[in-house]
């Protein structure tokens, strides 16, 4: 019998475990995969306080990890499934273990959707992001491209003009699906070009990524987007998050698949938190995400204590 049980070991479940464990709580993280979560594919990370200069995604997340490892456990195998409701909550695991604990801290993430399109995977920080804010920096002066036609997509490529030469704007419908102040911004924005009823077929390039290949959808014409000069662009993809939360539906409260919480990161089932990327918000950012983990523990402790829920 455990304390808590942490599901995921990115930046919120790592800082979870890091206060459970201190609090001398009895605290297992489970992990499928390297710790570290999405920030250990980063190549850099610039904006976390206090990263050492030329940090790394992997070199952060296993500082995290080695932190956190002196306070708690940690077992790698993949859940199967989780019985939430009850005082005492169940873990089930590919290894046929059964695990229980009084809490259950849900930390298991989104991925970004993907295009899916030759190039995409090849060229990841080399020229392909999923996060202006992480990775704008890196393109000072050059062009950029953002694909996507929602809020984010278009936030992000008017906080891309910071940095970029210029911004092109590739949707594939000729409408947006982002609020009209965004768009009305984007519009006046000179930086801002639009690419419109297009979508990415291709990224190519050789050691970076040096050109687009995009698909007008009505027409069928395929044509090549690049720099004048011949440079490197940068590739920022903004067309949604995938949470990795089907394992829980029809436990917890839920919107668009995002786990539903209150500002404790408490969810709708007493014992049963969600931190990080899988909960809604409108900011997913690795400083908030360590926020959330620090809010669920500390919470946590105080049911455990006996403090109502």
């Amino acid at each position: 019998m455990y304390d808590i049980i942490i599901l995921g070991a990115g930046p919120a479940g790592l800082t979870a475990g890091l206060y459970a464990g201190r609090s001398k709580l009895k605290t297992l993280i489970i992990e499928k995969n390297i710790p570290g979560g999405q920030i250990a594919t980063t190549a850099f990370v610039d904006n976390y306080p206090g990263s050492i200069e030329d940090a790394t995604g992997m070199g952060l997340s296993d500082r995290m990890y080695e932190q956190a490892k002196e306070y708690c456990e940690f077992l790698t195998t993949e859940v199967t499934s989780v019985e939430l409701k009850g005082k005492v909550k169940k873990v089930h695991t590919e290894d046929g273990k059964t695990l229980e604990a009084k809490v259950i801290i849900i930390s298991t993430g989104a991925s970004h959707r993907k295009l899916e399109v030759p190039g995409e995977k090849e060229f990841l920080n080399m020229g392909v992001s999923y996060c202006a804010t992480c990775d704008g920096p890196f393109y000072s002066g050059l062009d950029i491209f953002v694909v996507g036609g929602g809020d984010s997509a278009l936030e992000e490529a008017i906080y891309l003009t910071k940095f970029g030469k210029s911004v092109t704007i590739i949707h594939r419908r000729d409408e947006f699906r982002a609020s009209q102040l965004v768009v009305d911004k984007a519009k006046a924005n000179e930086k801002i070009k639009f690419e419109l009823d297009s979508v990415v077929t291709e990224i190519k390039g050789d050691k970076e990524t040096s050109s687009l290949i995009v698909e007008n959808v009505k027409t069928g014409e395929k044509k090549e987007l690049k720099s004048d000069d011949n440079s490197p662009i940068g590739v920022f993809i903004f067309v949604g998050y995938i949470p990795q939360t089907e394992m829980f539906k029809d436990q917890v409260e839920m919107n668009y698949g995002y786990i539903v919480t209150d500002s404790d990161m408490k969810t709708n089932i007493e014992g049963v938190f969600a931190i990080g990327d899988n909960r809604e918000k409108s900011v997913r950012q690795m400083v908030n995400a360590a926020g959330d983990g620090c809010i669920a523990a500390v919470i946590a402790n105080r049911y455990l204590e006996g403090q109502v829920w």
